[in-house]
């Protein structure tokens, strides 16, 4: 699905999305809100919703983690207000490895359109991404900024009685994870939970994929797990998946019809989930991303991240250091 650009207040901003595709069931069922990864902040409150062409232009361009979408609003804002001669930031929301892989390392396209290939910020759920791209000579420093932790996100009530991770090698369940490919929570976490407690070869079947069957009828891979997995559990498509605990609080502080269940440490990965941010050398704003580097090191940007569910950095990680 191609957003047109739309200029809206954020506050109606939200309302109107939701009215859409609460109105339109097929395509909320064929997108379950993609577009909504790639936005345009403006001082002036307004959003724009898919303009990939702002990726070149604005003055602030930042490729982050996905699973931080539902923090972007208020945290851009606030730095925004603190910032206002920053006047855009185009912020894209969706699986790391995909950022990486495919418009970083090589020229990319979102719904047919280029992108830019250079952001001025990029920033993962593993650190390992971040090296990758200083042995391609393309960023030199990186910081750990917050952490997040594994829960399972099931429907509203629970109606499959699931207790806890070790449910996910039942026979009765449909389940919807997000893909080992592109999606750093599987690729480095998940998959190793579930290796941890023997499940892996069931639960995947072995398969290397994404948007696929990875057990036929049982195991669904997402594309974007933090868009993917809530609508089809919400729609009977999944009984359970694998998520972020921050997506959980998300999804229910918007009134969603799913709930979590908690996985407890160490399979959970608290103690190894660090989201790692650097600048790319040939950043073109890179005296603007310097700003937004100081500004996620402040307490008010990590108190908003905290609200959210994410567990703060400590002063230590929050300095940037040679990777």
């Amino acid at each position: 699905m191609i957003f047109t650009k739309r200029r809206l207040p954020a506050v109606l901003a939200a309302t109107f999305i939701s009215a859409m595709f609460a109105g339109a069931p097929v395509i909320a069922g064929k997108d379950a809100g993609h577009g909504h990864d790639y936005r345009t902040f403006h001082t002036n409150g307004t959003i724009d919703y898919g303009d990939i062409s702002d990726s070149y232009h604005s003055d602030l361009v930042m490729y982050l983690a996905g699973n931080q979408f539902m923090v972007m609003e208020e945290l851009i804002k606030d730095f925004q207000s603190k910032n206002k001669d920053i006047k855009t930031v185009y912020v894209e929301t969706i699986p790391p490895g995909q950022i990486l892989k495919k418009q970083i390392l090589k020229q990319g396209q979102i719904e047919g359109q280029d992108t830019n290939q250079t952001p001025d910020l990029f920033a993962s759920v593993k650190i390992a991404h971040l090296k990758t791209l200083k042995k391609e000579g393309k960023m030199t420093e990186g910081m750990i900024y917050v952490h997040n932790k594994l829960e399972l996100m099931v429907a509203e009530g629970n109606p499959k009685g699931i207790k806890g991770p070790e449910d996910l090698g039942r026979d009765d369940l449909v389940q919807s994870h997000p893909n080992p490919v592109t999606e750093g929570i599987f690729k480095f976490y998940g998959s190793e939970m579930l290796k941890d407690m023997g499940l892996y070869s069931k639960v995947t079947g072995g398969k290397i994929c994404k948007g696929c069957w990875a057990v036929p009828g049982k195991t669904w891979f997402t594309v974007r797990h933090h868009r993917e997995t809530p609508h089809r559990i919400e729609n009977g498509e999944a009984d359970v998946g694998i998520v972020w605990t921050t997506e959980v609080a998300h999804a229910r502080a918007e009134g969603r019809k799913v709930e979590g269940v908690a996985i407890p440490a160490p399979l959970n990965k608290e103690s190894k989930v660090g989201y790692a941010i650097g600048k790319l050398n040939k950043a073109k704003n890179a005296k603007n991303a310097d700003r937004f580097l100081t500004y996620l090191a402040s307490d008010d940007a990590q108190n908003i991240y905290a609200s959210y569910g994410f567990l703060k950095a400590s002063a230590e990680e929050l300095k940037l250091k040679k990777l």
